[in-house]
């Protein structure tokens, strides 16, 4: 086993950098021009060879909007499922189509391929470009289908805070009332990409703009795969996953 990722917990995929938001505080700046996704086959053979070696407890998809191929992620959660790895947890803006049939279908889709964590990011930011009704529908079916489902909004300085676009967060966030959803502790806005772009001057001159998501490279407990199929200084596409796991140096 390679020492520098021998606690290994967590597989998550990068399913695509399209999205359907246009989101000011996005780490990743602005999102146009992509269509790249990660290729579901190679996807669902990384986790069966990582999970025969390592105790793998969640497995996650997210974007971008993952689930402009949802079809991708289902087979990624449904080998998770299958495999026994107890979180399987997708992260989404819940807009990815406004036909209400489509949407009802996906969700089954997900409901049927094991998903039992399913994060919503709702907030200021997603709904200036990102319509609710749609991503409400979305919201009113997962319930339905018994997805576990969680609010997930994205704070500006922190989740107590009083600025506009936190006050904005909270009054979207009520609009879910009704169907009884969790709301999850969710993110701070870090400064990078559109954040640093467009709210600079919510952060303090000495704010540090690498990810709070980073791991220390000497003890890696999460793998990522970009929709390209990188992860771990190669390419899934190219060498096998346990190959790149072997070779891994920081």
């Amino acid at each position: 086993m390679n020492p520098y990722i021998k606690n290994l917990k967590k597989i998550e995929f990068v399913v695509t950098l399209a999205c359907t938001g246009k989101c000011r505080h996005c780490s990743e700046g602005d999102h146009d021009g992509f269509a790249e996704h990660i290729d579901a086959k190679a996807a669902v053979e990384a986790v069966r060879k990582i999970c025969s070696v390592y105790d793998i407890k969640t497995v996650m998809t997210f974007g971008g909007e993952p689930l402009l191929y949802p079809e991708t992620v289902c087979a990624i959660h449904k080998e998770a499922s299958d495999l026994g790895v107890s979180k399987r947890q997708v992260i989404t803006n819940g807009f990815f189509s406004k036909n209400k049939d489509r949407i009802k279908t996906v969700v089954r889709d997900l409901a049927h391929s094991g998903v039992n964590a399913l994060l919503l990011s709702v907030d200021a930011f997603h709904q200036e470009t990102i319509p609710l009704d749609p991503v409400m529908v979305f919201a009113e079916r997962a319930v339905d289908a018994g997805i576990p489902i969680k609010l997930q909004p994205a704070w500006l300085v922190s989740a107590e805070d009083q600025n506009p676009y936190n006050l904005k967060t909270r009054e979207i966030i009520r609009t879910f009332d009704h169907l009884h959803i969790p709301l999850n502790q969710g993110n701070v806005v870090f400064p990078s990409g559109n954040a640093l772009k467009y709210l600079r001057e919510y952060f303090d001159d000495n704010a540090a703009t690498h990810s709070p998501y980073e791991e220390a490279p000497e003890d890696i407990k999460t793998v990522s795969f970009d929709p390209n199929g990188d992860v771990l200084n190669g390419n899934v596409y190219e060498t096998d996953i346990l190959e790149l796991i072997r070779a891994y140096r920081p």
